[in-house]
């Protein structure tokens, strides 16, 4: 028993060794825990132990374990394994069966895998023993851990594969550019695997690196981004503390040096030549000048400047700031007769100076530029830029009312002539002197109708008639009072019949086309025939307007119901201009309060409430009915005179009814029917009834148709006259012809000539034609006295 309670102390000094160096405890090392500590307070006194066992051999492990067999971890043991084999053990946990085995018989527990302690450093396994007859536990559950001891197995690695940094030119030794940093997966904890040191293998001697920190410094004074821009920097980082047989990894740094305005702009060239035309326009640009400054950015920008003195007032120069050029331009007009040569001091300079190198020299430099003027031939020029003239619109006809005058700038002084824009003149108003620019007047003028002219002056050199200017004349028509005032607007006055005397009837005012310069004043006055108006006054307001005031009380429509009052009305403005103005009053009928009713003296007789309106509509309708009635007379009247048929050859497919039986045979004065069937009877001339020609054309005389026989000939003949004749209707109609012909011994035996035959023919011959003509024997055969 004392061998063993020996046995178990060393083996909780381990297990309290293993707790203290563990970052992870189990539940029942901190039940060993409580048990040694439990010892220490019960110092002095007598202790018992419970009774247990586990017997750990081993608790790290390496990583990465090459040999052939599987790597021995340790051994479970307890009291009650008597190795007898009635024991079991079983182990469980992180890995347990496939990264970890255990005899169950032995207890001895083997890695079956090779461990990497970068991807888990710790593990924890839990560890029983139970009977095998029973299945019992002889052993409370045990926990325990595996920790893998670190090897030198990974090279450290830079946070990325490229960097990039800048830093500005002219920078002083050990300025700090940019850190680079690198990570080693080893365990830093043990041993010097994942301590890091930096070095540089490439860009010396312009950087260094810190062995440390990884901070790239600057190594040489005053770089020159101008004679170099780019550098490329190689960094390593080794484990081991650097030491031989250390792991290592590089990374790449690209550094540029940033520009600093550390150089002056510089002209390639010290002067400049440049030529202008003498008639070159303001802003015309006559050239570049650029200074060079090797720095960029805002340190080349560049700002150009004439220095006082010569020129400075007659160019200018502007700067480009897309290209840093300065641009040489006209200032003023330029004058080759009066200079023809001017020399320019142009000087360039940085606009961002930094003061840190202001001691390697003023940062500007200067150019002489030498501008030749050229000689052109010019146009006239006029002593004004515009003329103002002022003339009276009574000014006779030919006056001169004002002078222009213009000269030729060139040296040959060539004389000008001078005339007027007749497309500023259309009504030839005005007109110029050629040789001394006198204007003067063609037609009267009127301030009324124009009071400005704005004409344009012509000045061209006779020798050169390309070479003209023009200039604008404006010219003010000032107004003489040569207009009478007269009434502003027509008045329609009315007094009422019980107007009372001194009642304002009408206020007028007055016009007046006039405008002269101290305003405008009338006056008002009866005219000197009627001085005193026994019914009206005119009462003068003194404010360009006037009254007019009854002057008697009540006023009849039916002794006089229009009244005319004149009424004079002059200006003040000199000469005097007046006028007579006359009011038209009506007297009308009012109501109390004076407004108006009625002002003719027909509407007495009306019935009252019968308004202006009414009347006219009733007479209107008065004259509407009138016109009716005088058309419809006249219609029937010419229905009346048109005859039935105008010509027996005017015959057409028309109906036309005759309720009349007629007298018989013995009505011989019905109609003529013997025009039908006698040719010699036609009368010529006549219109057609049926159509109404627009033009009254004159009938042609055609060939007697009883002298042709033919009747074939007969009704071609007819056909033809039908259809040339010109107030024949448009439509197709039927014409009947019927001709008996003239051969007959006696003749016609129709009664229907009868009133064409002369009234002493003999008849007794119808006596011996037989009983057939017994009648008209009787009728034509008697004497003179029977037939009346």
């Amino acid at each position: 028993m004392r061998t063993y309670s020996c046995l178990q102390l060393v083996i909780w000094t381990c297990i309290f060794h293993m707790v203290d160096n563990s970052t992870l405890q189990g539940k029942d090392s901190s039940h060993f825990l409580r048990r040694i500590v439990n010892l220490k307070k019960d110092e002095g006194k007598m202790l018992h132990r419970a009774k247990r066992g586990w017997m750990w051999n081993q608790f790290f492990l390496l990583e990465e374990y090459t040999g052939t067999d599987t790597q021995y971890v340790g051994k479970l043991h307890t009291d009650q394994d008597k190795g007898d084999g009635n024991l079991k053990y079983i182990l469980t946990g992180d890995g347990a069966g496939n990264l970890f085995v255990i005899d169950e018989n032995t207890g001895d527990i083997h890695a079956a895998k090779r461990l990497d302690r970068e991807e888990k450093s710790l593990y924890i396994l839990r560890a029983k023993a139970i009977d095998r007859k029973t299945g019992r536990q002889v052993e409370p559950e045990s926990e325990f851990i595996i920790k893998i001891h670190d090897i030198n197995d990974n090279e450290p690695k830079f946070t990325k594969d490229l960097y990039t940094a800048s830093v500005p030119e002219m920078s002083g030794v050990g300025t700090s550019v940019i850190q680079v940093t690198a990570t080693d997966a080893d365990d830093a904890n043990y041993g010097n695997s994942a301590k890091v040191v930096y070095s540089i293998l490439q860009g010396q001697p312009y950087f260094s690196v810190d062995p440390e920190s990884g901070i790239i410094k600057t190594a040489l004074p005053d770089m020159s981004r101008e004679n170099r821009e780019q550098y490329q920097v190689v960094i390593q980082a080794k484990d081991m503390g650097g030491q031989m047989g250390g792991l290592s990894g590089t990374t790449t740094v690209n550094i540029t040096l940033t520009d600093v305005n550390n150089n002056p702009p510089r002209f390639p060239q010290s002067t400049y030549q440049f030529n202008s035309l003498e008639s070159a326009p303001l802003g015309t640009h006559l050239g570049r000048i650029k200074a060079n400054d090797p720095d960029m950015g805002e340190n080349a920008e560049l700002e150009y400047s004439i220095a006082q003195g010569e020129g400075s007032d007659m160019f200018d120069v502007i700067t480009d700031k897309d290209t840093q050029e300065g641009i040489i331009t006209v200032k003023q007009n330029l004058d080759f007769e009066k200079k023809m040569l001017y020399t320019l001091r142009v000087d360039a300079s940085n606009t961002h100076p930094d003061p840190r190198f202001l001691h390697l020299g003023p940062f500007k430099d200067s150019a002489m530029v030498k501008i030749s003027v050229e000689d052109v031939d010019e146009p006239p020029v006029f002593s004004k830029l515009s003329y103002l003239m002022e003339v009276d619109e009574d000014v006779k006809e030919g006056s001169i009312i004002g002078q222009v005058t213009a000269y030729d700038p060139d040296a040959m002084n060539n004389i000008i002539k001078y005339s007027v824009d007749r497309h500023t003149d259309m009504d030839r108003v005005f007109s110029i002197h050629s040789e001394n620019g006198s204007i003067f007047t063609l037609k009267p003028l009127d301030r009324e109708s124009s009071p400005w002219h704005n004409i344009t002056i012509t000045a061209t050199e006779i020798n050169n008639p390309k070479q003209s200017s023009q200039i604008p004349v404006f010219i003010r028509i000032l107004d003489i009072n040569d207009h009478a005032p007269e009434f502003a607007t027509y008045y329609e006055t009315f007094v009422c019949e019980n107007a009372k005397s001194g009642q304002l009837i009408q206020t007028i005012s007055v016009m007046d086309k006039d405008d002269p310069p101290r305003g405008h004043k009338f006056f008002f006055e009866p005219v000197p025939e009627f001085p005193l108006n026994p019914n009206f006054t005119i009462v003068d307001n003194k404010d360009n307007t006037a009254g007019i005031v009854t002057r008697k009380d009540g006023y009849s429509r039916n002794k006089m119901n229009t009244y005319l009052l004149p009424v004079l009305i002059f200006d003040n403005d000199y000469p005097i201009q007046s006028s007579t103005g006359t009011l038209t009053i009506r007297v009308c009928a009012c109501d109390n309060l004076g407004n108006m009713q009625s002002c003719n003296a027909e509407a007495l007789m009306l019935a009252a409430g019968l308004s202006t309106g009414a009347l006219i509509a009733i007479l209107l309708c008065v004259v509407i009915l009138l016109t009716l009635i005088v058309l419809f007379a006249a219609l029937k009247r010419q229905r009346k005179k048109e005859p039935l048929i105008i010509s027996k050859d005017d015959v057409r497919d028309n109906i036309v009814t005759y309720n009349d039986e007629g007298g018989g045979e013995e009505d011989t004065q019905a109609f003529d029917i013997g025009t039908l069937r006698n040719p010699e009877a036609r009368e010529d001339s006549k219109l057609r009834r049926d159509v109404m020609p627009e033009t009254i054309f004159q009938i042609r005389r055609t060939v007697p148709l009883w002298e042709n026989i033919d009747v074939q000939d007969f009704i071609h003949r007819r056909l033809k006259e039908n259809d040339s004749d010109p107030s024949a209707p448009p439509y197709d109609s039927l014409a009947t012809y019927a001709y008996e012909g003239n051969d007959s011994v006696a003749n016609s035996l129709s009664s229907l000539e009868s009133l064409t035959a002369d009234c002493n023919q003999d008849y007794d011959y119808l006596s011996d034609w037989g009983p057939r003509f017994k009648k008209l024997a009787e009728m034509y055969g008697g004497n003179d006295s029977d037939r009346d």
